[in-house]
């Protein structure tokens, strides 16, 4: 019983405090390459609380869905992150093709906040969202061509199965580790809104894709759609961590080792930020496409182990 009231508090702090220090070290590595001191790793932490105090400024063609539409991404985000497994190795909530349900939840998150978008009855966020959902929506079928690839050459259907089956030390589990965690990571970038694809920081007008959505958020829809951010980039780099860490990792040193590489996809987001620029707007589906290709080469991995016996 202590144990897993000891699990979910873990993992509660987990999914409460690290999406802020995600961003917090991002932004601070961002600082450090361009030699400047910049703010502290915990910025983001006052940053919410300060929008939490503010008051909304609501346009009046807006609608309950724009209401709304924050609260119901959020709700889906944290549900998603409780089915991948956390920082004890383990889901909150694990059943037969929880990975669908996964995918779902992101969807979910993903078309609420293209409707709220939409509801300003405004063409500039009306673009914004245009280029949301054509720009990312390779991304989807990559992952389920991955997951449903994976799933039936492992033979389980559940997340928590599936990463132990992976984490083996096989030859079938070390070919195809390393593509499906380039692929995950390209949908982090796609998904966090992050550099190539987007800009969280631009202010200019014809390259905005996710940021000029939230252009009519304000106060706590604000702080929340920027943790919804946050926390979405931790539950894929979650996944992330569940393929890296060794099986036979368990308790406080699987904490440790998770933390560790969960801090280091976000360090390695900054170093991409730092390093390169976004890519021309007409070159962002062929980067999310670069997702599928990979799906596609440890789908043939896969047939390889299961109808020619190769590895």
């Amino acid at each position: 019983m202590k144990d897993t009231i000891l699990k979910y508090a873990v993992f509660g702090i987990y999914i409460i405090i690290f999406p802020f220090i995600y961003i917090g070290l991002i932004n601070k590595l961002k600082n450090i390459w361009c030699g400047r001191k910049g703010a502290p790793v915990l910025q983001p932490i006052y940053d919410f609380i300060k929008l939490l105090k503010k008051k909304e400024v609501i346009s009046s063609k807006t609608t309950f869905v724009f209401f709304f539409a924050p609260v119901v991404s959020f709700v889906a985000v944290v549900f998603a992150a409780l089915v991948v497994p956390g920082p004890y190795g383990i889901s909150i909530i694990s059943f037969d093709g929880d990975y669908i349900f996964f995918a779902y939840l992101l969807s979910l998150s993903k078309f609420v906040s293209i409707a709220g978008a939409m509801d300003t009855a405004s063409s500039f966020e009306g673009m914004g969202a245009a280029r949301e959902a054509s720009f990312t929506s390779f991304v989807e079928p990559a992952y389920m061509m991955l997951l449903t690839t994976i799933v039936y050459a492992t033979g389980f259907l559940s997340f928590q199965q599936i990463l132990s089956v992976i984490q083996g030390s096989t030859g079938w589990s070390f070919i195809t580790g390393a593509p499906i965690i380039v692929a995950l990571f390209i949908m982090l970038l796609s998904e966090g809104s992050r550099v190539p694809l987007d800009d969280p920081k631009t202010h200019l007008e014809l390259t905005m894709i996710h940021e000029v959505m939230v252009l009519d958020n304000s106060g706590p829809s604000l702080a929340i759609i920027n943790y919804t951010s946050g926390l979405k980039m931790c539950v894929i780099s979650s996944i992330i961590a569940s393929v890296l860490i060794p099986q036979e990792t368990v308790g406080y040193r699987y904490i440790i080792l998770f933390l560790v590489i969960i801090a280091g996809c976000a360090l390695v987001v900054g170093a991409i930020e730092s390093v390169f620029a976004r890519v021309k707007m007409s070159h962002v589906p062929r980067f999310v496409f670069t997702m599928v290709s990979v799906a596609i080469f440890v789908m043939a991995i896969s047939f390889l182990k299961i109808f020619r016996g190769v590895i």
